[in-house]
């Protein structure tokens, strides 16, 4: 029962993390805001995000507002599993660490599949005269593509095969995998179960 609902919270709070992440991800690129996909997550996202702008000013091109909508969110998430979960409730900074772990994890994942969903899309979305192929090619296109160059500096194309987002996977895989130490290490102080938590 317990489990079940863990896993139901988790769900949940993590679908909305994800599409408050993509907003934060595609703020950064300037993504084009008539594409239908990007008015879906913003009209998601705005109820909770546009209440925090007036008060958070924009960092440069970074949107603190919905960064920090993103945190809180991620933070009372963690609080919530951690009292469900845990022996010993952990204290609030332990809270916030984990949330912060929780936080840099799910970023990464997003990121992990807008770049292997670019890859594949590359192979299919070239030919394809199919319009919803087509924006979600852009969208994503245009969120790999800035993490993307940077390597394509370093790795350049051989025999016309891009390699970089190869490499880009394995250095996201293994970052979110790094993480993991830190987590257990916090969680194992207060006898939680990692999967109720991350």
């Amino acid at each position: 029962m317990q489990s079940g609902l863990v896993y139901i919270i988790q769900s949940l709070v993590d679908l909305y993390l994800i599409a408050v992440a993509l907003r934060i991800g595609m703020q950064w690129v300037r993504a084009d805001f008539r594409n239908p996909i990007v008015q879906f997550v913003l009209n998601i996202t705005n109820p909770l995000v546009l209440p925090v702008r007036r008060f958070v000013p924009a960092l440069g091109r970074l949107d603190s507002a919905t960064l920090l909508v993103y945190f809180l969110l991620q933070w009372a998430a963690t609080g919530l599993l951690t009292q469900i979960t845990c022996v010993q409730t952990p204290d609030v900074l332990t809270v916030m660490l984990l949330a912060l772990i929780r936080s840099l994890r799910l970023l990464l994942n997003v990121y992990f599949f807008v770049v292997f969903g670019y890859v594949l899309l590359s192979w299919v979305a070239q030919g394809s005269h199919n319009p919803s192929i087509a924006m979600l090619w852009n969208l994503l296109r245009g969120l790999a593509q800035p993490v993307l160059e940077p390597i394509q500096k370093i790795i350049p194309p051989i025999a016309g095969l891009d390699l970089s987002p190869i490499f880009l996977l394995l250095g996201l895989g293994a970052i979110t995998r790094m993480l993991l130490g830190p987590a257990q290490q916090f969680a194992g102080s207060y006898i939680c179960p990692l999967a109720g938590i991350l």
